[in-house]
C-alpha cells in the first residue's frame, strides 16, 4: 500500500502499486454531480496483475488497501458525507415548517367553520341543533382519544429522558459517556488521513462508532417525541451535533470509506458536563457548578475550533482543488488555537488555507473575548475555593468531636487550653471545628500549633452536606459554643437551638453539649424529640450558672471563685515566697474528678470513707453516685452530696473527688486494705495483685462504664439524676408530721420556698419607707437595665437564696435597686418568692444606697443588663465599675440606723424594744460597731448555748470599703479597675487577679471550662448545678417550661423530705467547738473532727490576705484556699467552707429563737443560723496565749 503525502493528497506526484482483485467498487452514478465517467467499473480477471498508476496533479489520491478496491483515480467523496448531514437537517426543517404551516391553515379554517356552525345553530333552533351536534360530538371524542394517545407517548418519552427519574438519569449519563467515547475515537482517527477507505467488517473503531451512533439515533428519537416545540428542538446544539455526526457514519458503512469531517462536534457535548455531575449529586455548591460550567464551555469551544482547523488545513481549499493543504496533527491545531486565544501568536504554527485564516479572524474575536473573561473567572473561582473545604477522615481507634457555633480566637483558645490540658492524661480525642467563616491569621496559627489534634473545616451545621463532611454520625459528641457578648441573647440562643435541631435531624443519636445564654430558652430544647438528657445531652445555661455562683457567694463569699477553679483545668504554679498567692495557687491546681470506689470501701459509711480518703489517700471526696434500695427507684441513680453517716457504700459506687490530677484519683479505685493498709506514701498505692484477680473475675457492676480520660460517664440506662434522701432515712420525721399540710410554703417539688404571687406594687419601697424599715443582714442587688435591655433572668439569682434547706427565718431579705421598668419585666418570674423588695432608683445614687442600709447588708451584688450593647469592650463594664467604686467611697455615720428609727417611734417587724442591744432584725442581732482605730469590724454571731457558730455578716461599717460586694464583669481585663490598691498587671489572667481570688469579681468567661468538663464527665455538670442552683432538677425545668413560674404545693412527707440536703456554709474558728484548732491547729484535725462530730465536710478556707504577716493592722480582704493539705496550719481568723447537713431542729418560732438567744451567757456569740449538735469544745481549757490573742481578735470582723 502506498501512503498519500501531505496529509491525504495533493502537493506532488505519488506512485502507488496495488493488486486489484476481481471484485470492483461500485459507486452510485446518481450521487455524483461532477464526474463524466461511467458509474461502474469492474475487473473480470481472476489472476493478479501489477500496474503502476501515475495520478494527475489535479486529483486527490485516496489511500487504498489490498482488501478494499477503491477508486483507482483517487476520487474524493467528502461531499457525500456532508450532503447526508445537510439533507437531514434542511429536510427535517422543511418538514417541520410545512407541518406548522398546514396546521396553522387548518386551525384558521376550522375556526371560521366553527363560527359559521354557531351562527347556524342559533338560527335553526334547539331541535335542529341537537340533531346536527351528534356527529360533531363523536368526531371530537375521536380527536380527544387520538390526542390522549399521543400525549401518553410523549409523556413516556419525556420520562425516559428526564433526569428526575432513575431511568432518565442513567440514560442521560450513558449518552454523555458514549459521546465522550465517540470523541475519543475521533482523537484516534485524527492521526489518519482525512478521508480513507475502511472496511466496516474489519475496522474495529468503525464498528464501535457505528454502535454509538445507533444509540444516539434512538436517543434523538426520544428527544424529538418528548419535545414540546419541534422547531426549537431541531435547532438545538445537541441536535445539530447529531445531524453532522450520525448520518456520515451510515454513509461510511455504505461507501466503505471514512471521512473525519465534522465528528469533532462531539466535543460540544462537554457543555453538559456540569449537568451530569449534578445528576450524580457530585456538584452541590454554586461555585463548583459555575466553575465546571466555565471549564466545560471553554474546553469544548477550544476542542471544537481545533477540529475545524484540523479539517480545513489538512484538506485545503476546495476552490484551490485542495492543493494548498498542510499536514497538521489535531494536537498541533489545539496548540495553535491556544496561542491564538491568548494573543501570544508565536508563529511557529499558522493557518495556510483561506478557510482556516477566515475562521481564525472570527475565532480571534470570540476566542479572545472568551479567554479574557473565562480564564480570570476560572482562576478566581479556583483561588477562592474553600481552603478548608475537604472532608474529615476518621482515624481508626481515635474518637473525634465536632465543635461549632461561635468560633473565634478567644473562644477556641479558652476551649483548647482546658480541653487539651495535661492534667487530663492522654486525651485521645481529635477536635474538628466547623464554621462558615474561614479563620483569620491568628486563629489559623492557633490551629497549626495544635495540628496533631485539631482540624478546621469551613461549612455550616445547618447544611447536611457539611455535617457529612465532618462525619457527625461517627463523632463522639458535638459541642456548640455561644457568643457570650452578643447584643441579642435570645437571637443567639435561637441560632444554637437551630443548630441542635439540624444536627439531631441528621443524626438523632449524637450527643450534644450546647451553651445557652438565657434560662428561659432551655425550654425550647425540650421540644426537640431526639433531645434526651438521659443519653448525655446537656445545655449549659450561662445565665443560670453565673447567677447561681453569685447567689452562693451571698451565702458564703468566695465560693464562686472556688467552684470556678474546680472545674477549670489549671497547672500548678509553684511560689517559694510565703505570700497569699502561694496558698491560693496551690488550691487553684485542684480539679474535680470522678472514679469508682474500691471494693475495700463497701459497707463503710460515707464519713468513714471520706476520712480514709483524705487521711490515707490524700483525696477529698465530696459526693457519691448512689443506687437506692427502694423499688420505685431501684433502676435510678442519684448524686448525693455529703449524705451523712446513715448511708453505706455499695459495690460499684462512683465517687466525686477534688484532686490535682486524674492519676491521684486512681488511688480510690486501686486501694486494697490488705496490701495498702500500712503504706504511708499515697504515691505507692497502685494496682495490686488482689486487684488483678478481681479484674479477671466477672464484674459485678451492671452498668457499662465509659472512660473519658479523667472521668467516667454512665451508660444511658444509668444516667445521673439528682435525687434526695429517702424519707425513712431522715431524722426528725416527727416534726414533719406536726406541720400544717394545708399551707403552701414550698413549691410543688419541695425544693424552694414559695408564696402566693404578689403584685409588684406591694413590694415597691419608696426611699423613706426603705430608710424606716432598717434593713439588716440582707442582700442588696444593684442592677442596671431599662426597657430595651435584655433580661438576665433574676430568678436564677433568687432561687438559690430561697432553697428549702434553709428555714424561713434564715432567708436573707433581697432588695433590688434599679429601674422599675426593667424590674417589671423580670417580676413575672420573681413574684412567687418571699422576702423580696424593690427600691426604684439607680445604684449610682448614694441616697438610694443609704435608704436600703447598704452598710448593714450581708452582700451587695452588682449586675448590669446593658453590658453587651456597647461595641467598645473596655466600656462594657463601666456601669458596674462605677457602682462598685461609688459604694467603696461612701462613708457612714454610726449615729443613724436602728437608733434613729427607734427615736422616730418606728419599730421594724421582728424588732424587740425591750432589748435594744440584742434585738433581732429580720432574724439577726445587731451590736453597736466599734469605730476606733481603722474601724476593724466585729464578729457578730447569734448562737444558743452549745450550738455550732456559723458566720454572720451582720455589722455596721463606717466605710464602703468594708461592704461585701461581688461585681459581675464581661471583659476580664476590666478587673484591674475594681481594686485601686492592688498590683495586678493588666495582662494577668482573671483567675490570678486579686479581686477574683478574693471572690469580689466574677466573669462569665470562667464558665467556658464547663464545656470540656461536661464532655469528659457529665456528672460534673450535674454536681455543679446542684451546688449552685439550690436544687434545680430536669423535672423542675420541665415544669418551669410549661408554666414559666414555680407552682405552689402542699407540704407532704415526700416534698418535705426534699429539704434534707446539704448546703454550703462558712464556719468561724474564732469561737465555738473548733476554736482550739484555730490557733496553730492542723486543717486535717479540723476536717476529721467536723466530719465525725457533725457530719460536716470541710473543703476549703477563706483566709485574710495578710494573715501570714504579724502586722497589727491587717487588710480585711480575704482569698480562697481550695482543699488544703492535712498539715496546713490554721489561724483564728480563718473561715472554713463546709457542706453542712440540714438542721431539722432549727425551724423554731422567732420568739423561741429570740428567747434562747437572750438566755445566752455570751452576748458576743451571734449567728444567722444555728446547728442542733451540741458543742464539745471547752473554752476554759485553752492556753493563756490563745486567750490573749482572742481579746485582740474579737475586735475584728470575720466576714465572708
Amino acid at each position: 500500500m502506498a501512503n498519500g503525502g501531505g496529509g491525504g493528497g495533493g502537493g506532488g506526484s505519488l506512485r502507488m502499486s496495488s493488486n486489484i482483485h476481481a471484485n470492483h467498487l461500485s459507486l452510485d452514478a446518481s450521487s455524483s454531480s461532477s464526474s463524466s465517467s461511467s458509474s461502474s467499473s469492474s475487473s473480470s480477471s481472476s489472476s493478479s496483475s501489477s500496474s503502476v498508476h501515475e495520478p494527475k496533479m489535479d486529483a486527490l489520491i485516496i489511500p487504498v488497501t489490498m482488501e478494499v478496491p477503491c477508486d483507482s483515480r483517487g476520487q474524493r467523496m467528502w461531499w457525500a458525507f456532508l450532503a447526508s448531514s445537510m439533507v437531514t437537517f434542511f429536510g427535517g426543517l422543511f418538514i417541520i415548517l410545512l407541518w406548522r404551516t398546514l396546521k396553522y391553515l387548518w386551525t384558521v379554517c376550522c375556526h371560521c367553520g366553527g363560527k359559521t356552525k354557531e351562527a347556524q345553530k342559533i338560527n335553526n333552533g334547539s331541535s335542529q341543533a341537537d340533531g346536527t351536534l351528534k356527529p360533531v360530538d363523536e368526531k371530537e371524542e375521536a380527536v380527544a382519544a387520538e390526542v390522549g394517545w399521543m400525549t401518553s407517548v410523549k409523556d413516556w418519552a419525556g420520562v425516559m429522558i428526564s433526569a428526575q427519574t432513575l431511568t432518565g438519569r442513567v440514560l442521560v449519563v450513558l449518552v454523555f459517556a458514549l459521546s465522550i467515547g465517540a470523541l475519543v475515537i475521533y482523537f484516534i482517527d485524527s492521526s489518519n488521513p482525512i478521508e480513507s477507505c475502511q472496511n466496516f467488517y474489519k475496522d474495529f473503531t468503525l464498528q464501535i462508532d457505528m454502535a454509538f451512533n445507533v444509540f444516539f439515533l434512538l436517543y434523538f428519537g426520544l428527544r424529538f417525541i418528548a419535545a414540546n416545540d419541534k422547531l426549537w428542538f431541531w435547532l438545538e446544539v445537541n441536535s445539530v451535533v447529531d445531524f453532522f455526526t450520525v448520518p456520515p457514519v451510515f454513509v461510511s458503512v455504505y461507501l466503505n470509506r471514512s471521512w473525519l469531517g465534522l465528528r469533532f462536534l462531539r466535543a460540544l457535548r462537554l457543555i453538559q458536563f456540569s449537568e451530569i455531575l449534578q445528576f450524580l449529586n457530585i456538584l452541590k455548591t454554586s461555585n463548583s457548578i459555575k466553575l465546571v460550567n466555565l471549564l466545560s464551555i471553554f474546553i469544548s469551544t477550544w476542542l471544537t475550533a481545533a477540529g475545524f482547523i484540523h479539517l480545513v488545513e489538512n484538506s485545503g481549499d476546495p476552490w484551490e482543488n485542495f492543493q494548498n493543504n498542510q499536514a497538521l496533527t489535531y494536537w498541533e491545531c489545539v496548540y495553535l488555537l491556544m496561542v491564538t486565544m491568548s494573543t501570544v501568536g508565536y508563529g511557529d504554527v499558522y493557518a495556510k488555507t483561506t478557510l482556516g485564516r477566515l475562521f481564525m479572524v472570527f475565532f480571534i474575536l470570540g476566542g479572545l473575548a472568551m479567554f479574557a473573561s473565562y480564564v480570570p473567572e476560572i482562576i478566581e473561582l479556583i483561588g477562592n475555593r474553600k481552603k478548608y473545604g475537604g472532608s474529615y477522615s476518621a482515624v481508626s481507634g481515635r474518637k473525634h468531636i465536632v465543635v461549632c457555633g461561635h468560633i473565634t480566637l478567644e473562644s477556641v483558645s479558652n476551649f483548647l487550653k482546658d480541653f487539651l490540658h495535661k492534667d487530663r492524661d492522654d486525651v485521645n480525642v481529635e477536635i474538628v471545628f466547623l464554621h462558615n467563616i474561614s479563620p483569620n491569621l491568628e486563629l489559623e496559627a492557633l490551629f497549626k500549633r495544635h495540628f496533631t489534634q485539631v482540624e478546621f473545616y469551613q461549612g455550616s451545621v445547618l447544611n447536611p452536606h457539611d455535617l457529612a463532611r465532618v462525619k457527625i454520625e461517627s463523632a463522639d459528641a458535638c459541642l456548640i459554643l455561644a457568643n457570650k457578648y452578643c447584643a441579642d441573647p435570645d437571637a443567639e440562643d435561637a441560632s444554637n437551638i437551630m443548630r441542635v435541631i439540624s444536627i439531631k435531624n441528621y443524626h438523632p443519636k449524637i450527643r450534644i453539649i450546647t451553651q445557652m445564654l438565657q434560662y428561659h430558652n432551655k425550654a425550647h430544647l425540650l421540644n426537640i424529640p431526639s433531645w434526651n438528657w438521659k443519653e448525655g445531652d446537656d445545655a449549659i445555661c450561662l445565665a443560670e450558672l453565673k447567677l447561681g455562683f453569685i447567689a452562693q457567694s451571698c451565702l458564703a463569699q468566695g465560693l464562686s471563685t472556688m467552684l470556678a477553679n474546680l472545674f477549670s483545668m489549671r497547672s500548678f504554679i509553684k511560689i517559694e515566697e510565703d505570700t497569699w498567692q502561694k496558698y491560693y495557687l496551690e488550691g487553684v491546681s485542684n480539679e474535680m474528678y470522678t472514679e469508682y470506689l474500691s471494693s475495700a470501701f463497701v459497707g463503710l459509711s460515707f464519713p468513714t470513707v471520706c476520712e480514709l480518703c483524705f487521711v490515707k489517700l490524700k483525696l477529698l471526696m465530696i459526693a457519691i453516685e448512689y443506687k437506692s434500695a427502694n423499688r420505685e427507684s431501684r433502676s435510678r441513680k442519684r448524686i448525693l452530696i455529703n449524705p451523712g453517716n446513715h448511708l453505706k457504700i455499695q459495690e460499684g459506687t462512683l465517687g466525686f473527688f477534688i484532686a490535682s490530677d486524674a492519676k491521684e484519683v486512681k488511688r480510690a479505685f486501686f486501694y486494697c486494705k490488705a496490701c495498702h493498709d500500712d503504706i504511708t506514701d499515697p504515691k505507692r498505692i497502685k494496682k495490686c495483685g488482689c486487684k488483678r484477680l478481681e479484674d479477671e473475675q466477672p464484674s459485678t457492676l451492671s452498668p457499662k462504664k465509659k472512660q473519658r480520660n479523667g472521668g467516667m460517664r454512665n451508660s444511658p440506662s444509668s444516667s445521673p439524676k439528682l435525687m434526695r434522701h429517702d424519707p425513712l432515712l431522715i431524722p426528725g420525721n416527727d416534726q414533719i408530721d406536726n406541720m400544717d399540710s394545708n399551707v403552701k410554703k414550698y413549691d410543688s417539688t419541695g425544693m424552694f420556698h414559695w408564696c402566693a404571687p404578689k403584685e409588684i406594687e406591694k413590694v415597691i419601697l419608696t426611699r423613706s419607707e426603705a430608710a424606716m424599715t432598717v434593713l439588716s443582714g440582707h442582700v442588696v442587688v444593684c442592677i442596671f437595665g431599662d426597657v430595651s435591655s435584655a433580661l438576665i433572668g433574676l430568678r436564677n439569682l433568687v432561687m438559690p437564696l430561697r432553697a428549702s434547706n434553709f428555714h424561713y427565718h434564715e432567708l436573707k431579705h433581697i432588695v433590688f435597686v434599679g429601674s422599675i421598668e426593667y424590674l417589671k419585666r423580670e417580676w413575672e418570674t420573681l413574684h412567687n418568692f418571699p422576702k423580696v423588695s424593690i427600691l426604684p432608683g439607680t445604684p449610682l445614687s448614694r441616697a438610694d444606697l443609704r435608704a436600703v442600709n447598704i452598710n448593714l447588708c450581708d452582700m451587695c451584688v452588682i449586675l448590669s443588663a446593658n453590658q453587651n450593647n456597647i461595641d467598645d469592650t473596655s466600656l462594657q463594664d463601666k456601669e458596674c465599675i462605677l457602682a462598685s467604686l461609688n459604694i467603696k467611697s461612701m462613708q457612714f455615720d454610726d449615729s443613724i440606723g436602728v437608733l434613729q428609727a427607734n427615736s422616730q417611734g418606728f419599730t421594724p417587724p421582728g424588732m424587740d424594744r425591750s432589748s435594744p442591744d440584742n434585738s433581732p432584725v429580720h432574724g439577726m442581732l445587731r451590736q453597736p460597731s466599734i469605730t476606733t482605730g481603722v474601724n476593724i469590724p466585729i464578729i457578730t454571731e447569734l448562737a444558743k448555748p452549745g450550738k455550732l457558730p456559723l458566720v454572720s455578716v451582720n455589722q455596721e461599717k463606717n466605710s464602703g470599703t468594708h461592704i461585701l460586694m461581688i461585681t459581675e464583669l464581661v471583659n476580664d481585663t476590666n478587673v484591674q479597675f475594681l481594686d485601686q490598691d492592688d498590683d495586678d498587671d493588666p495582662d494577668t489572667e482573671l483567675y490570678l487577679t486579686q479581686p477574683f481570688a478574693c471572690g469580689t469579681a466574677f466573669a462569665v468567661s470562667v464558665l467556658d471550662s464547663l464545656m470540656s468538663a461536661t464532655y469528659f464527665n457529665d456528672n460534673i455538670l450535674t454536681l455543679i448545678r446542684t451546688l449552685v442552683t439550690g436544687g434545680a432538677t430536669p423535672e423542675l425545668e420541665a415544669l418551669i417550661a410549661e408554666e414559666n413560674a414555680l407552682r405552689g404545693g402542699y407540704s407532704t412527707p415526700q416534698t418535705l423530705a426534699n429539704r434534707d440536703r446539704c448546703r454550703v456554709a462558712q464556719l468561724a474558728l474564732l469561737d465555738g467547738p473548733f476554736a482550739d484548732l484555730g490557733d496553730g491547729g492542723c486543717y486535717g484535725d479540723l476536717f476529721c473532727k467536723a466530719l465525725k462530730t457533725y457530719n460536716m465536710l470541710c473543703f476549703g478556707i477563706y483566709r485574710l490576705r495578710d494573715a501570714h504577716l504579724s502586722t497589727p493592722s491587717q487588710c480585711t480582704k480575704r482569698y480562697v484556699i481550695t482543699n488544703p493539705p492535712y498539715e496546713f496550719e490554721l489561724v483564728p481568723t480563718d473561715l472554713i467552707f463546709c457542706l453542712m447537713q440540714f438542721d431539722h431542729n432549727a425551724g423554731q418560732s422567732r420568739a423561741s429563737l429570740s428567747h434562747s438567744s437572750h438566755s445566752s451567757q455570751s452576748s458576743s456569740k451571734k449567728s444567722s443560723s444555728v446547728h442542733s449538735i451540741p458543742s464539745t469544745a471547752n473554752r476554759q481549757n485553752r492556753p493563756k496565749s490563745r486567750e490573749s490573742r482572742d481579746k485582740q481578735n474579737r475586735k475584728e470582723m470575720v466576714y465572708r
